[in-house]
């Protein structure tokens, strides 16, 4: 008789949350505040900047190795928390390294024009220090999805990654609110001291929060919540799923190559913008720096209803799939409205556009979220996962480098306070979005359950008669 596990209440939501919140608040301090620092005030080349910042999404492929290891190799008597845990201690002190490291870089390029060997070999460094950042990010996060995974049921995974996915985006603004308060003191043209001093200070308060905030957010849950040995026949047959039979399960059913696809174009559809969008205000509505900053207030605020909205009320509704063609239709409609607003020049149908866009989004991420989570299988539900965030991650790192092409070349054509030198990055990402939806109806969840589990049987037999 199979064991009853308890379903998992709004509260554990809320506290697993707390993981996402801090993955947003690294985010804002690693990709945000260093970034700026980096560039306005240690003077580091923008391509250098970029450059050893872009290594934390190189090694993006690890997702899988690090999804599969916590399927095959438990932790403590754990497959998901060990990881977790682990994972997170470790990206909290490189966060801090890699800080470290960005002073020696300055010091060496300050004052002169040619740079020495020594000098490129604390950028290589630097650019190393963000690529483990990089791996124990996703040796933290691809478990931690497989988690939820574990615990959730078909009916209720729409409810958590409406809740816990919107936590990140709180982790995100408390992250903004939180740097903007440890680095009070430091001024435009402060000396350089004052910022090394404060941003050291920032490094070490936020990563430690962000550890701890990993801690509560999963202990105890997979000991009470988790499915997986019930599920998995393998559970205590660890050493029979290797990598290679993993990849093996993982690339049986079309429906995996699909849904890779999808999340590729739905992705770069949604993230194109990111480079894009103030600039857009500022050059084609001449508004404001303070205004357009309050731009991702109005896309925070909408993708957070989003989530909760699609979470509790469109998907339970509606189901999983046709929510997410719905929210790709919604955000290509939005960005056909954002290019209204600029042809029309009217700066509150912009950011009415924008607010909505926001909510579009937030629809897509729960519906396309949801959906990943149904496109696992239980044995091999950290490979999966994996194999989804590497489409995410490969697609957010050509996100920005294609919009700004983009925009590039619309700067080239058009001038760059030409409403059509935007055409370009908007109307691309509309096409994205209608092919995503297109190849969304394509995915049968029915045909991928059942040609992986024939394959997973085909290994478990084949295991059996080499024993």
């Amino acid at each position: 008789m199979r064991q009853a596990y308890p379903r998992i209440t709004v509260w554990t939501m809320v506290r697993l949350g707390l993981f996402q919140a801090g993955l947003g608040m690294m985010s804002v301090l690693m990709l945000g505040i260093l970034n700026r620092v980096m560039i306005s005030e240690l003077a580091i080349p923008p391509l250098v900047a970029a450059g050893v910042i872009a290594m934390h999404q190189l090694v993006a492929p690890a997702r899988v190795w690090f999804g599969q290891l916590s399927d095959a190799h438990p932790i403590a008597g754990t497959h998901r928390t060990g990881y977790v845990w682990l994972g997170a201690a470790a990206f909290a002190f490189l966060a801090w390294a890699v800080v470290q490291i960005t002073w020696q870089v300055a010091a060496q390029i300050q004052g002169t024009a040619v740079w020495t060997g020594t000098t490129w070999a604390w950028v290589a460094l630097l650019g190393l220090g963000f690529a483990l950042y990089g791996l124990a990010v996703s040796a933290s996060s691809t478990p931690f999805a497989a988690l939820l995974v574990d615990i959730s049921d078909e009916d209720n995974r729409s409810q958590i990654v409406g809740v816990v996915w919107s936590l990140l985006m709180v982790g995100i603004i408390a992250g903004a609110i939180t740097g903007s308060g440890l680095l009070r003191q430091v001024e435009l043209d402060a000396p350089p001291e004052v910022i090394r001093v404060g941003m050291n200070r920032l490094f070490t308060v936020v990563p430690l929060v962000v550890f701890g905030l990993a801690v509560v957010a999963t202990a105890g849950v997979e000991a009470k919540f988790s499915r997986y040995r019930q599920r998995s026949r393998i559970a205590e047959r660890e050493d029979q799923i290797t990598l290679g039979r993993a990849l093996r399960i993982l690339t049986a059913s079309p429906q995996t190559g699909l849904f890779f696809t999808f999340l590729l174009c739905m992705t770069l559809g949604l993230f194109m913008q990111e480079p894009v969008l103030e600039p857009y205000g500022g050059m084609v509505f001449n508004m404001p720096i303070a205004q357009t900053t309050r731009l991702n207030a109005y896309f925070g605020v909408g993708t957070l209803a989003g989530l909760v909205l699609t979470g509790f009320a469109i998907v339970p509704r509606l189901g999983k799939r046709p929510t997410t063609v719905l929210g790709c239709v919604l955000s290509a409609l939005a960005f056909l409205g954002i290019m209204l607003a600029g042809w029309l020049g009217q700066v509150w149908l912009f950011t009415g556009m924008v607010l909505a866009f926001g909510v579009a989004s937030g629809v897509t991420t729960t519906g396309a979220l949801t959906l990943m989570l149904d496109l696992t299988l239980a044995e091999t539900a950290g490979t999966f996962i994996g194999a989804w965030g590497l489409a995410q991650a490969l697609a957010r790192a050509l996100s920005t480098l294609c919009g700004g092409g983009l925009l590039e070349l619309g700067t080239r054509w058009f001038g760059a306070a030409s409403f059509w030198a935007y055409v370009p990055v908007f109307g691309t990402q509309v096409l994205l979005l209608v092919v995503a939806a297109t190849l969304l109806r394509l995915v049968d969840v029915k045909a991928f359950a059942e040609r992986t589990q024939v394959t997973l049987q085909q290994i478990l037999a084949e295991e059996f008669e080499l024993e």
